[in-house]
């Protein structure tokens, strides 16, 4: 082969590379920043060890469903408590719906708020005050938005975790982050898409959170009406359903949505409830 074929060819492999890396970390959302602050002795002997437990297992069965909150105590038909729960996942999508937010301070809905890490970086004064605010529990949605795969699988084309190193960064990097900023750690987890496999499960728990997934899909992701996104909400409500939405849009119509189903939900005598509210606290 010509050498001047070599080093097109060559050039050409660089080009690809590169923009397959930049690719990488436009869907990580971290625009390629460093991660080694995060790293500390501690935390790097702390990893080790987690990883050590848990060398043997395998990855097991992958999808959104392997694991629900528990429901607390059984009530009567007369009291039926919902979790509204909203996620932020940043990177590209950063942005906050402001009048989403007021609405439930308005109307004095308590919410649980996953967040992750790098909407915490955009939004720092915005999230300060969501967590000082009682109505709002902060929980963990990762530090990356990555979907927690032992294996690497993703879904949705949401850029995943490569192996168990880097499940166990997103959730207690997630976490630790959120407990720095706020004196509590988060209880619960969700992955990004709310996908994750049986071993990230098992991590979770390990390290102390529980993982959380959905019993009523909103449709907001999937770009729905306030119409459907509220027939959704309706037809899926039961003692202790936990509804999917976000607040990182807010161009979607999720308060219109909430504008409908909330009358609708407390004339059928539902109240509302974080998640550390009702499944945890006695």
């Amino acid at each position: 082969m010509p050498l001047s074929r070599k080093i097109l060819l060559l050039a050409l492999a660089a080009f690809f590379a590169a923009a397959a890396a930049a690719h990488a970390r436009r869907q990580r959302g971290d625009g390629g920043s460093s991660l080694a602050a995060y790293y500390t002795p501690e935390y790097l002997a702390f990893k080790k060890r987690i990883m050590a437990e848990f060398t043997r297992d395998k990855a097991g069965r992958f999808s959104e469903f392997l694991k629900h909150v528990g429901k607390g105590k059984e009530t009567s038909s007369e009291h039926k408590v919902l979790a509204l729960t909203f996620d932020a996942c940043g990177g590209r999508h950063s942005g906050y719906n402001e009048k989403l937010i007021e609405y439930l301070r308005r109307e004095q809905i308590p919410a649980t708020l996953f967040v992750t890490g790098i909407w915490i970086d955009k939004n720092r004064e915005i999230f300060d005050g969501l967590a000082r605010d009682p109505l709002f529990e902060i929980e963990n949605h990762g530090l990356l938005h990555r979907l927690c795969s032992t294996e690497g699988r993703s879904k949705y084309g949401v850029y995943p975790t490569r192996d168990l190193g880097d499940v166990i960064d997103e959730m207690e990097l997630g976490a630790r982050k959120i407990t720095q900023l706020t004196g509590r750690r988060p209880l619960f987890f969700r992955s990004a898409t709310a996908y994750s496999d049986e071993l990230s499960l098992k991590v979770a728990r390990r390290i102390g959170m529980e993982v959380v997934s959905y019993d009523v899909l909103s449709g907001d992701a999937m770009r729905q009406s306030a119409s459907r996104m509220n027939k959704n909400v309706l037809a899926g409500a039961r003692h202790g359903a936990v509804v999917i939405m976000h607040f990182n849009h807010p161009e979607w119509p999720v308060l219109e949505a909430l504008q409908l189903a909330v009358p609708e939900l407390r004339r059928r005598g539902f109240t509302f409830g974080r998640l550390e509210d009702f499944t945890v606290k006695p």
